[in-house]
């Protein structure tokens, strides 16, 4: 049986006190003319015991019929769900989902709970699809709890290929012109946050974080989407903090703070029959702390079919002891039976690392492995320092490489 977290008793007259402060504090600040929905008119608690994945979902179903501009507010306290779906289409010509934040220090912000029983969930635990005009946000900081500590004890996809994949916290699918903004997400059970056919995201102000040891906590997982923009976001997790990943089009990727976790990754690419192209890529003023990686490229060897991944540039990234801040890998495989033997069917093309600058944990900082020529390939103004004793130095395997203005370490020794 589950165990949840019992509610806090407060003492009588502190919390009166408090409660009158709040209702003249949200008084005073419901003036507006959009449609307002509040969760706890349609069953939901927020007590975090009680499960309230039907109330929200009614909530959502009567917001998302109201035709005009719509607020779904989810009031201050722990909602405890499972596995929930915010679908439209809807009525609504433009809709907000709002965690809302207390004016009161002893209320929690409004918090999604996920239940920790896997029985309850698919792939994803909550989905926002085929939307147009939503936007997902908090009010001083919502936050989304996937308690995934509980259930990272059965991820075997590290070492399995034909692994059971754990639910994702948030997906987004299919939907247009969306924002999320002012959103905290903790402990998701395998990616925090992942994006799918959409086009026109915005997304910024965002705070992810998962232990360095939690296994596929992705931040945000990109793929098959159009004009996608993250900015402004710190970024610490057991994996990747943004994967960009098959079908992509036009992301654009700013001011993030990565660490811990695995880096920024276009990839893994090449693993399945029909991905689609990954072109028009743009990263900067990224600064990695403590990651395996950097900037990473990593496609599968052996790919069923044959896609590209081009034009792409990182620049004014900042690495701080970082493992790896710049690497192309062709023969990427996690599990220990790889035979690397076999060339990647995805073709890179026209990626440019520029200005980037600090200290790596291996004495190679910069590695290009190509498994077949890599095109375009510049680095320009690069400054990497190993934090041990000697110094910095590159490995290159069909890379092809230009080289512009400062260079260290120096170009490439042939692998």
């Amino acid at each position: 049986m589950e165990q949840r977290p019992r509610p806090v008793v407060v003492a009588v007259n502190a919390l009166l006190c408090v409660v009158s402060l709040c209702v003249a504090a949200a008084g005073a600040e419901n003036v507006t003319a959009v449609t307002t929905y509040d969760a706890k008119n349609y069953g939901a608690t927020g007590n975090g015991v009680d499960d309230d994945t039907k109330g929200l979902m009614a909530a959502w179903k009567a917001a998302c019929g109201t035709p005009g501009t719509v607020t779904l507010m989810i009031p201050p306290g722990t909602y405890y769900i499972g596995a929930t779906q915010f679908h439209g289409p809807c009525k609504a010509s433009a809709i907000t989902f709002l965690l809302q934040a207390s004016t009161c220090v002893l209320f929690p912000p409004g918090t999604l709970m996920a239940a920790t029983d896997l029985k309850r969930f698919g792939n994803d635990w909550i989905e926002f699809g085929w939307v147009t005009d939503l936007t997902v946000a908090g009010q001083n900081g919502g936050i989304i709890d996937g308690q995934g500590a509980a259930s990272w004890p059965f991820n075997k996809c590290p070492v399995r290929k034909d692994c059971r994949v754990l639910p994702t916290s948030v997906m987004f699918v299919n939907n247009e012109n969306t924002v999320v903004r002012d959103i905290t997400s903790v402990n998701s059970k395998f990616f925090h946050i992942a994006l799918l056919h959409n086009n026109n995201m915005r997304m910024s102000n965002l705070r992810i974080h998962a232990p360095e040891n939690s296994p596929n906590t992705d931040g945000i997982h990109i793929e098959r989407n159009t004009g996608v923009i993250i900015s402004d976001s710190h970024i610490g997790t057991g994996d990747d903090c943004i994967s960009i990943g098959q079908g992509n089009q036009n992301i654009h990727i700013a001011r993030v703070h990565c660490g811990p976790g695995h880096g920024m990754s276009v990839g893994s690419l090449g693993r399945y029959v029909g991905e689609g192209d990954v072109t028009g890529i743009h990263v900067t003023d990224m600064t990695f702390v403590g990651t395996m990686n950097g900037v990473r490229v990593k496609t599968w060897e052996n790919s069923p079919t044959k896609s590209l991944a081009a034009h792409m540039l990182f620049e004014n990234m900042v690495m701080k002891d970082v493992q790896n801040p710049i690497i192309i890998d062709q023969k990427y495989c996690p599990y220990y039976n790889c035979e690397h033997k076999y060339v990647s069917g995805v073709t890179l093309k026209d990626i440019k690392f520029k200005n980037i600058k600090g200290t790596s944990t291996l004495p190679v900082a910069v590695l290009l492995r190509c498994g077949v020529p890599c095109h375009g390939v510049v680095l320009q103004n690069v400054d990497l320092s190993y934090n041990g004793q000697g110094g910095t130095s590159s490995k290159c395997e069909n890379a092809n490489a230009t080289y512009v203005g400062y260079q260290h370490p120096k170009p490439c020794d042939l692998i």
